[in-house]
């Protein structure tokens, strides 16, 4: 487990999975912790050797069983309290979006997690930390979400691009 180090937060990388609903918004996958059930999105550890924007990629696999494209290049960041084995410590989380291609049957931790998609005002509300729920509605009303998701083919088989 990370220490802080000379009063500095301990940073970690998040992913926010993401998908176009039903209804043409955007959705976000919300997800509870292990231990304390809190609303959250898959982060984890920078990992060795790993850009950041990967290290998110493989925590939104391992704890949300989610799969799509990772946007290399950072949303945005938020702080919280993360608990460590004898003490809270300050952590800075780097946001990288991701727009979810499927949903796997099978990953690590689906049975430590319950999951939900919800719209982005949704998860603003469910989510504890408010700078990412402020995040997270920035980013659902951003032209770039919208870029970021694959393109979908109607029903008469043409190829369009998401709206």
């Amino acid at each position: 487990m990370r220490q802080a180090a000379n009063g500095r937060p301990i940073e970690q990388v998040a992913a926010l999975p993401f998908r176009l609903g039903e209804d043409g918004d955007i959705q976000i996958l919300i997800m509870t912790s292990r231990e304390t059930q809190r609303a959250v999105i898959p982060k984890g550890w920078p990992m060795k050797n790993r850009k950041d924007w990967k290290s998110a990629e493989i925590e939104a696999r391992q704890e949300a069983g989610v799969v799509g494209d990772v946007g290399r290049k950072r949303i945005g960041e938020y702080h919280y309290w993360k608990r460590l084995e004898t003490h809270f410590a300050l952590a800075r989380v780097a946001v990288y979006p991701l727009a979810v291609r499927r949903q796997l049957d099978d990953w690590p931790e689906r049975h430590e997690r319950a999951q939900i998609w919800v719209t982005a005002e949704e998860a603003a509300l469910l989510l504890d930390e408010p700078d990412l729920g402020a995040l997270v509605l920035e980013f659902a009303q951003s032209p770039a979400a919208r870029r970021m998701l694959p393109v979908r083919a109607p029903k008469d088989g043409s190829a369009v691009a998401a709206p």
